[in-house]
């Protein structure tokens, strides 16, 4: 079963607004969904993670796999996370561009903590935590939000701020 691209929802459709639901069955069909994303992910152009809700799955998980970037980030490379928080954020923030799968052709500036810890389960329910930092970081972050029904341009920084920003430096 593979996603493609176009079974990605985009704006203006509602669901990307819902919160996500905890996943409490780990089972062969939360495997079947965690193929799902996968494959939407590799399949979207520059993809380098996916939430569920972005298929119309009402489930809190995510894949991510920075490995996939242009600039390819060094973490943990792919990471299939169910119902992940982030338990402690840098207080340090860092100004980059996002885009989204399911906001096409739109980038915007978001301001994200430069690192952050998380704690997730696996495919099979067992618990992780761990620390992630820079580009990687900013995905996982951008992902959990869609798990809260937040699309990065509800983050993103308006002109007058970011020259704002810029001129305090």
């Amino acid at each position: 079963m593979h996603a493609s691209p176009a079974s990605i929802l985009t704006l203006p459709d509602e669901r990307l607004r819902r919160m996500a639901e905890t996943v409490t069955a780990f089972d062969a069909e939360l495997q079947k969904t965690f193929a799902r994303l996968d494959a939407a992910m590799r399949a979207g152009p520059g993809g380098v993670g996916v939430a569920a809700p972005q298929l119309g799955i009402n489930n809190r998980m995510i894949v991510v796999d920075c490995s996939l970037a242009r600039h390819p980030c060094r973490n943990h490379g792919l990471l299939y996370m169910t119902n992940p928080v982030v338990v402690k954020k840098s207080s340090e923030k860092v100004l980059g561009r996002e885009g989204c799968l399911s906001v096409p052709d739109w980038v915007g500036m978001v301001q994200r903590a430069k690192s952050v810890r998380v704690q997730f389960q696996d495919g099979a329910g067992v618990t992780h935590e761990i620390e992630s930092s820079g580009f990687e970081a900013r995905v996982i972050q951008h992902e959990i939000d869609h798990l809260d029904g937040i699309l990065f341009i509800d983050r993103v920084v308006s002109t007058q701020e970011l020259v704002r920003r810029m001129s305090r430096q």
